[in-house]
């Protein structure tokens, strides 16, 4: 589940955003190949998030949490700026930081989800890399990595791993979806 789509090179391979958190306790690294030119597959990358293009995954999943998703399945222009200090929120309440970005090419996000009241007992990235894949295609490589603040953040971040998994999976055959799809209507 960690390594989901991800070859050897690219779970093993440095990422955007590795060095922000530099020293990780739970790392996963998924990918897929996707039918379409990387700025294809950025327009969907870029636009992510609450309030505007949704997460592509199971949304009805995350409204049950009151997340308030509604993804997208066209690019919008208004959508497409994202710049370092910008948020991007998860949920209405809670966003993740733009650290990095390189337009067209990777985006970072870092933060963590408060636990109620008590703030998050790890630090977190979430990174997406638009890659150039063979025979025109794309690599779409997103990579978490978790700190632990505290000795028993193990205790929340590792069984959230396999949620996290079900999420990211779907998400990047959602973003595959529509990158494709635009790929042929042009």
């Amino acid at each position: 589940m960690l390594h989901w789509g991800a070859t050897r090179a690219e779970v093993d391979g440095v990422l955007p955003g590795d060095a922000v958190l530099p020293r990780a306790d739970l790392v996963s690294t998924r990918a897929i190949t996707i039918d379409a030119r990387p700025e294809d597959v950025w327009a969907w990358v870029a636009q992510l998030g609450q309030g505007r293009g949704g997460f592509y995954s199971y949304d009805c999943l995350e409204n049950l949490i009151g997340c308030d998703i509604h993804s997208s399945d066209t690019v919008r222009p208004d959508w497409q700026g994202v710049a370092v200090g910008d948020v991007v929120h998860l949920h209405p309440e809670v966003g993740l930081a733009v650290v990095q970005v390189e337009p067209g090419r990777s985006l970072v996000l870092r933060g963590a989800v408060p636990v109620g009241e008590a703030p998050a007992p790890y630090d977190f990235t979430w990174s997406f890399a638009v890659q150039d894949g063979t025979g025109g295609s794309t690599r779409l490589v997103v990579r978490e990595r978790y700190a632990y603040l505290r000795r028993t953040a193990g205790l929340l971040v590792e069984p959230v791993s396999a949620v996290s998994w079900f999420m990211s999976q779907r998400m990047l055959r959602g973003i595959k979806e529509r990158a494709e799809a635009l790929t042929r209507a042009l």
